[in-house]
C-alpha cells in the first residue's frame, strides 16, 4: 500500500480534525497521519491511502470520518499515571470531599479523556481501596472519550499483560483481575462503578451533574487557545465551587480563564474556582 500522503490530502487531514475535534496538527505531522491512517485505510480495504482520503472528501461526513479523527487522537495512558495525582486524591482531596458532603452524602465526578480505562479504574480502586463509606454513598463517575473503540475497550475492561505492568500494583492486579487467557479482566465490582460515554469535548455535551471531581488531564495541550478556553468555561459551569479540576502535568488555566487557581500540594496541581467566581448556572452544552 502506498504509504506516503500528498500535500492536499494532508491539508485535508487537518481540517477535518480541527473542525471535528479541535486537534491541531503541525505542518510537519505528515509523518502521524501517515502511520495512524495507513493501518485503517489497510482495515477498510482501500488499495492505498489516498484512496481512502479521496472517498472521505467525496462523502458527507460518517463513519469513515469518525474513525478517521479517532485514530489520529493520542491514547496514550497508563494505570495511576503520575502517582502523586492519586496521592493527593487519597490523602487529602477526597477526605475533604467526604468531610464536606456527610450530610448529602454524594459525590461527583467525571474523567474527561478516559481513553482505554485505566485512569477512571484507578480512581475506582483508589475510592474501594481507600474510602469504604462510599458504599452506602450515591456516587455517580462518569468517564468519557471521543474515540467509539476506546469507550468499548473501556467498559470491557480488559487489558494485555504489557497494559497491566505500566502502574499498576501487583497487589491491587491480583485483587481486582481475573486472568482470562493472555489477557487480565477487571472484576465486574469496579466495572459496575464507572459509567462510560462518547462525549467529544469540543462538540456540545451530555446533560452532567454538578462535579466535585474533574480529570481532564493531557487534552487541552493538544488544542488551540480558543478551544481551551471554551472547554475551560464549560467546565467551569459544571464544577462546584469547592470542586477540584485536574490536568495534565504540562497544562494550566494561566491566561486561558482567570477564573481558576492552580494550586500545588504534595508535588502535585490541582485548580480551584477562585473566591468570588462562583460557578454560574448556565447550559453545559452551550
Amino acid at each position: 500500500m502506498t504509504m506516503s500522503i500528498r500535500a492536499t490530502d494532508f491539508n485535508y487531514i487537518r481540517e477535518l480534525v480541527r473542525d471535528r475535534a479541535a486537534i491541531v496538527l503541525e505542518p510537519d505531522k505528515e509523518y502521524l497521519v501517515e502511520s495512524r491512517l495507513t493501518p485503517l485505510a489497510q482495515q477498510e480495504a482501500f488499495v492505498s491511502l489516498a484512496a481512502m482520503i479521496d472517498r472521505l472528501k467525496a462523502s458527507s461526513f460518517g463513519d469513515l470520518h469518525r474513525k478517521v479523527v479517532e485514530a489520529i487522537t493520542t491514547n496514550e495512558t497508563s494505570f495511576f499515571r503520575e502517582m502523586r495525582t492519586f496521592e493527593l486524591l487519597r490523602k487529602s482531596i477526597l477526605p475533604a470531599l467526604i468531610a464536606s458532603r456527610h450530610q448529602q452524602r454524594s459525590l461527583n465526578l467525571w474523567c474527561a479523556a478516559a481513553s482505554s480505562g485505566q485512569e477512571p479504574y484507578s480512581v475506582a480502586m483508589t475510592l474501594r481501596e481507600n474510602f469504604p463509606l462510599l458504599d452506602s454513598w450515591r456516587v455517580t463517575f462518569i468517564a468519557s472519550d471521543i474515540s467509539r473503540e476506546m469507550i468499548v475497550r473501556a467498559r470491557a475492561g480488559r487489558y494485555n499483560q504489557l497494559e497491566v505492568n505500566r502502574g499498576l500494583p501487583a497487589h491491587l492486579l491480583v485483587k481486582y483481575f481475573t486472568k482470562d487467557g493472555p489477557v487480565w479482566e477487571i472484576n465486574p465490582q469496579l466495572r459496575r462503578m464507572v459509567e462510560f460515554q462518547e462525549i467529544n469535548l469540543v462538540e456540545d455535551w451530555p446533560s452532567l451533574p454538578r462535579l466535585d471531581v474533574v480529570f481532564m488531564r493531557n487534552v487541552l495541550i493538544y488544542l488551540d487557545v480558543e478551544t481551551k478556553k471554551k472547554i475551560l468555561a464549560r467546565t467551569r459551569r459544571l464544577l462546584d465551587p469547592s470542586g477540584y479540576l485536574f490536568l495534565g502535568g504540562a497544562e494550566s488555566t494561566t491566561a486561558l480563564d482567570d477564573s481558576f487557581e492552580p494550586v500545588s500540594q504534595g508535588g502535585a496541581t490541582y485548580f480551584r474556582i477562585r473566591s468570588g467566581f462562583p460557578a454560574p448556572l448556565a447550559p453545559v452544552g452551550k
